[in-house]
């Protein structure tokens, strides 16, 4: 079976920790000596370098690839949603309220009949 090379990807203390072992290097070579051992490429420390000045401490932090989410399509599909769920709740309101009204004509139905049967004139008996 054959091994499926991967990428290194190095955490942001790792890239911290090479960066400052680069610039503690003072003579010649010894850039080149840290490169060699760490396994990497010098344009990868070109890279670090630049990231660190512009963006500081964070600039080192791994970052999410592929497409940025668009704010308008994301706030579109998150109204939609709303909007689907108020519909939702509002026929399950109207439901609730149609159960209400239907339990409380059975409600004083059931009033009139006990009524009539405490007389003892039901008028569902003959």
């Amino acid at each position: 079976m054959v091994a499926i090379a991967r990428r290194r990807q190095f955490s942001a203390s790792e890239k911290r920790r090479i960066l400052a072992e680069a610039d503690r290097c003072s003579e010649p070579g010894q850039i080149g000596a840290l490169l060699r051992r760490e396994g990497i490429y010098s344009s990868n420390l070109a890279a670090w370098r630049k990231r660190r000045a512009a963006e500081g401490k964070t600039g080192l932090d791994p970052r999410k690839r592929g497409h940025k989410a668009d704010p308008v399509i994301a706030e579109t599909r998150r109204t939609a949603a709303l909007t689907r769920e108020i519909d939702r709740l509002r026929r399950q309101l109207m439901q609730a309220r149609l159960i209400i009204d239907v339990q409380k004509k059975v409600s004083s139905l059931m009033a009139l009949q006990n009524e009539e049967d405490t007389d003892g004139n039901s008028a569902w008996t003959e």
